[in-house]
């Protein structure tokens, strides 16, 4: 199996399986762990823990009050999209406390997806900022939550403040082809970044 970077320009030939590393991203409670679990075609490994009193005046339930655990490390799954195509995904945490760890998991990364919640749109920026700043290609997957407000892509992407060439999609991550697609949005993203303009 070969490894696939963002810059590498290795193209899957035949016989060959090659391997790209894809993170999931956003605030807390956004349903990074959902998105890999659903979409995942082995189990998915999970570092979740339970919620403590003491997390109570540092993490935000506002909008998910029935959460009762967090990822504290990661998240792992693996989908193979073709024969010759396989993505490892990497949810990463989504507390302040643990964003020292983004920089590892994003070492060797193709690109990200970055959940959004719209309940809770402040809970992306430092993702995006993350991304931006790391140079790691990235779509925004809108999480609609029943009961949430509805919005568009181009009222997201505005209120966001995304260049015009990130891809937004709404989705419901507890839905597997819904998940599915917004990855083949991040792989169609990647592909246009990686041919050069005529």
């Amino acid at each position: 199996m070969v490894s696939v970077g963002f810059d590498s320009g290795v193209r899957p030939g035949a016989g060959q399986v090659h391997a790209a590393k894809i993170l999931v991203s956003g605030g807390f409670g956004v349903g990074k762990t959902t998105m890999v679990g659903a979409v995942s075609e082995i189990e998915p490994l999970r570092t979740e823990e339970q919620l403590t009193e003491l997390s109570a005046g540092v993490d935000d339930l506002s909008g998910v009050e029935g959460k009762t655990t967090t990822t504290v490390a990661l998240d792992f799954g693996r989908i193979t999209i073709n024969p010759a195509l396989v993505l490892y995904l990497f949810g990463t945490p989504g507390q302040d406390r643990f964003w020292f760890m983004w920089k590892e998991l994003s070492a060797g990364a193709l690109g990200a997806v970055v959940l959004a919640d719209t309940r809770r749109l402040d809970g992306c920026f430092p993702a995006i900022d993350f991304f931006e700043r790391s140079g790691i290609p990235f779509v925004v997957g809108v999480n609609c939550f029943d009961g949430g407000e509805s919005y568009d892509e181009w009222e997201v992407r505005d209120a966001l403040g995304l260049d015009d060439g990130v891809p937004v999609r709404l989705c419901d991550v507890r839905q597997r082809e819904s998940s599915k697609e917004v990855l083949v949005t991040l792989l169609e993203h990647l592909v246009e970044l990686a041919v050069p303009a005529r």
